[in-house]
């Protein structure tokens, strides 16, 4: 995996996204080259891995599970 990125409002989604961000390096760190956080706003909150989005909280309505971000990586 080249790079996972989470691109979340930082108004209130970054604790969402720090354990997020912590369960994929407790589970993926050695098949994983980057994690990043990139600021967003108007509610978003989703997640690429290698530029494929794998969850978006705007389509769904709510924060993902981290066990289900996982199996898509």
């Amino acid at each position: 995996i080249d790079k996972i990125e989470i691109h979340l409002q930082l108004l209130g989604y970054v604790p969402q996204a720090v354990s997020l961000a912590t369960e994929i390096l407790k589970k993926k760190k050695l098949d994983l080259k980057q994690l990043v956080l990139v600021p967003s706003h108007g509610g978003r909150f989703e997640v690429t891995v290698d530029g494929e989005l794998v969850f978006s909280k705007l389509a769904e309505g709510r924060f993902p599970e981290d066990e289900e971000v996982l199996a898509k990586i």
